[in-house]
């Protein structure tokens, strides 16, 4: 991080001697990982640097990906998974990197050994599409948001240890995860009731209820030191909330639908998948950083990007899209 006096980067013209010093950052194209036949809903990427990615799409399969860094491609997918009968919404990575976790329309999870690619556990008790998936810090705990409404709570053993029903949302959930805190155990979740519910961990009830958004919330990510909440949807507001005071602390104007939502693990930056575009905002001026967009654009309405990830090191971003590619981009100088 360049920190220069003034949080005013107007202050800044280009014919300063030393302008090419704060040039801000912005993410470039890379290439392309393609493979999937329906929407990249998901992407999960290892906690610790590494050349593996993990994606979930409405083919019904989950790909894992090998990463050529010196290569002339981008990637190649190594290996496809099947088993779910529908197609799949989500998918994350448990912190060792050997396990993924899946939701899927057909109402179920599915652990996978990413080893083998086989099924370890199928988690049954939904009784409708499975929206949103996360794993504890711990990787003991998992949680599961549904179309039914409810919020589970399980063990790996595909037992299901508890579901909310106590304040739960009124419509789909779209959206859970943990938060990284571990002074703090939290689950946020969102939903199609236009509300961000945050859960104390330790008795599965009701912390807060963050009101604002005036239309359904599609996706919710936390911080990665576990303090900031950011969510979006159908109102076009990426809004921002402390996590531990319930607080809204400000709104950015995404200008579409946002439909995932990241925040970046190395730069204080937020990262939003409109319909027609990615955003990039740095967070310590609010200002959009970089926007990104396809150079096809789908037809008729269909959102562009609609799944989202950034490497363990913060430096590639991966963005699923609705024509089931995935694209790659680095950050570096503009």
């Amino acid at each position: 991080w360049l920190k220069v006096g003034s949080k005013d980067p107007s202050r800044f013209s280009h014919s300063l001697p030393f302008a090419s010093l704060v040039e801000m950052d912005s993410l470039v194209y890379r290439g392309v990982l393609s493979g999937h036949r329906g929407w990249v809903t998901s992407i999960a990427c290892p906690y610790e640097q590494s050349n593996l990615v993990v994606s979930g799409s409405r083919d019904k399969k989950l790909m894992i990906w090998e990463l050529t860094p010196d290569g002339e491609h981008v990637g190649y997918a190594r290996k496809s998974l099947g088993g779910h009968s529908e197609p799949v919404a989500c998918v994350v990575l448990s912190s060792d990197g050997q396990f993924a976790l899946s939701g899927s329309w057909d109402r179920t999870m599915r652990l996978w050994d990413l080893n083998t690619g086989a099924t370890v556990r199928t988690f049954q008790g939904h009784t409708k599409d499975v929206n949103s998936v996360a794993f504890s810090g711990d990787n003991r705990q998992i949680v599961s948001g549904s179309r039914d409404k409810s919020i589970k709570l399980w063990n790996t053993l595909a037992e299901c240890k508890y579901t909310i029903t106590e304040d739960m949302h009124t419509d789909w959930v779209s959206s859970v995860v943990f938060s990284p805190s571990a002074k703090m155990p939290l689950i946020v979740s969102a939903g199609w009731d236009k509300l961000v519910k945050v859960w104390n961990l330790s008795n599965c009830k009701l912390r807060t209820n963050l009101v604002g958004h005036t239309g359904v919330v599609y996706t919710t990510s936390v911080s990665p030191d576990g303090s900031l909440c950011a969510s979006g949807g159908k109102d076009c507001t990426a809004m921002l909330w402390d996590v531990n005071d319930g607080k809204h602390l400000y709104s950015l104007d995404a200008g579409g639908t946002i439909n995932a939502m990241i925040f970046s693990p190395k730069n204080y930056w937020l990262v939003a998948a409109t319909d027609t575009s990615i955003k990039v905002w740095d967070l310590e001026n609010k200002n959009v950083l970089d926007e990104l967009s396809s150079t096809a654009p789908p037809k008729c309405g269909i959102p562009w990007c609609v799944s989202l990830c950034w490497s363990a090191d913060g430096n590639t971003l991966f963005a699923g899209s609705t024509d089931g590619n995935i694209y790659v981009y680095e950050v570096g100088q503009a």
